[in-house]
């Protein structure tokens, strides 16, 4: 879970790019992946909650990871390296960021857990994807030669969208029609320029359109039913003061508020606090903060102000994770409302960025996310690892998937006394591709 902060670096940047198979990879390239790997080992020895490292011989790793280094033929590979050494905490908010590239793919589809079985959730229009008859529904048997599970998940995200994005993916897929079959999918890549001139016009409103592209899919939406249901999707716990009064105000003038959690990331700790404190007419301890020194309890920031007193249904998924979970869980423990869906990631600790730079004239970013705090929760447990389990299991079927019925949402409106049907549910806040 984010400390409650953002980073928007404004600077010119040379970005590396990760090299591909056979191309240049000398002794400069080698030394900076090695300062790469011991800056970030030197933050993980500072900074990590736990000074012993879950027994794990950290020094030991490291040194391995530097070995596997100057055994490298790639900067790929090299970096490659420096996340295997952190994987080795098995920590969610523990790992590596790389130095952007000068490319960036988008494979054209989605896919997320559901239950114990992966699926395609989302196909980009137009995109090589949708030409090779990849549908929503569509169950993920293997990428790459890697089966997704539960386990698994977040570290092949991690490899294939941020350390190693791949121009395309072989998956085999079983498909709706019920055949297996292989496919190898194709990536739309896009040049990025290698420097960004931010004192152009053109250079600054570039980054100008990209915040807005990222405020615009993570904004809340809501969807008034009548006095009786106010429905509301937070991608993410990004929400300012204002956006906090907006959100309560709006579930203020229902009795009862559907809270769609799902496939939200987490995000502020301060989010988190003032929304919680909109459903508690007292201030509610969410859980124990747990690190290298005595630290205060994460505790409800109340909003007396804009108080919801209606019934509650939140929902989450595989997809919700961090702060998502912890609300979802302290629902759960004060009996303040009901959790629909299906077991979330397990993907819950506090975590603070550390950014380094590499070079004078032509800079190279890089940096880390540290866990710092671990949080139990008043019933004694962390959800790391374990995730929530909700109050009613209750997934989409393959077939839901392709058609876009949800009825998770249909049966939580349901819950809270207002009939609707899937197909309706699964129109309310379609999905929307981020712009190229």
């Amino acid at each position: 879970m984010k400390r409650g902060f953002h980073v928007l670096s404004l600077c010119v940047v040379i970005f590396m790019t990760i090299c591909a198979q056979g191309q240049k990879f000398d002794k400069i390239d080698r030394d900076r992946a090695q300062d790469m790997l011991h800056a970030i080992a030197d933050d993980v020895r500072k900074h990590y909650y736990d000074p012993k490292f879950h027994g794990l011989d950290f020094d030991a790793r490291v040194r391995q990871a530097s070995e596997k280094i100057q055994q490298a033929t790639n900067l790929g590979q090299a970096f490659a390296m420096v996340g295997w050494a952190l994987e080795g905490l098995n920590d969610s908010h523990t790992y590596f960021t790389p130095p952007g590239r000068t490319y960036r793919p988008d494979y054209g589809w989605r896919m997320q857990m559901v239950g114990d079985r992966c699926f395609v959730t989302h196909v980009r229009p137009k995109s090589d994807a949708e030409a090779k008859g990849l549908v929503p529904g569509d169950e993920i048997l293997s990428i790459n030669g890697f089966t997704p599970t539960r386990d698994n998940f977040t570290t092949m995200f991690y490899v294939f969208y941020i350390l190693a994005p791949r121009a395309g993916l072989q998956i085999k897929i079983h498909g709706l029609d019920g055949q297996q079959r292989q496919l190898d999918v194709m990536a739309k890549v896009r040049q990025i320029p290698r420097v960004v001139d931010l004192t152009s016009d053109s250079g600054f409103w570039d980054v100008i359109r990209q915040a807005e592209n990222a405020d615009r899919m993570t904004r809340t939406k809501c969807e008034e039913m009548g006095p009786e249901l106010a429905i509301c999707k937070v991608p993410e716990f990004n929400l300012d003061d204002s956006g906090v009064h907006q959100l309560l105000s709006i579930a203020r003038k229902h009795n009862g508020l559907v809270l769609d959690l799902r496939d939200n990331p987490g995000g502020y700790v301060d989010t988190l606090e003032r929304v919680l404190g909109g459903f508690f007419d007292h201030e509610v301890k969410i859980g124990d903060r747990v690190g290298r020194q005595a630290m205060k309890p994460q505790m409800t920031k109340p909003q007396r102000h804009d108080l919801f007193t209606g019934k509650l249904v939140v929902l989450v998924d595989s997809g919700s994770a961090s702060a998502a979970e912890l609300f979802a869980r302290v629902i759960q423990l004060e009996k303040r409302g009901t959790v629909v869906g299906d077991r979330s990631s397990g993907l819950v600790m506090e975590g603070k960025g550390y950014d380094h730079k590499i070079g004078s004239d032509s800079i190279i970013l890089y940096g880390a996310m540290i866990t710092d705090a671990d949080i139990v929760m008043t019933d004694g447990k962390s959800l790391e690892h374990r995730g929530v389990i909700p109050d009613e299991m209750l997934t989409p079927a393959p077939g839901d998937l392709n058609s876009g019925n949800d009825p998770v949402m249909a049966h939580a409106a349901e819950l809270l006394g207002v009939k609707m049907s899937p197909e309706k549910a699964g129109k309310l806040f379609p999905y929307e591709w981020p712009k190229n």
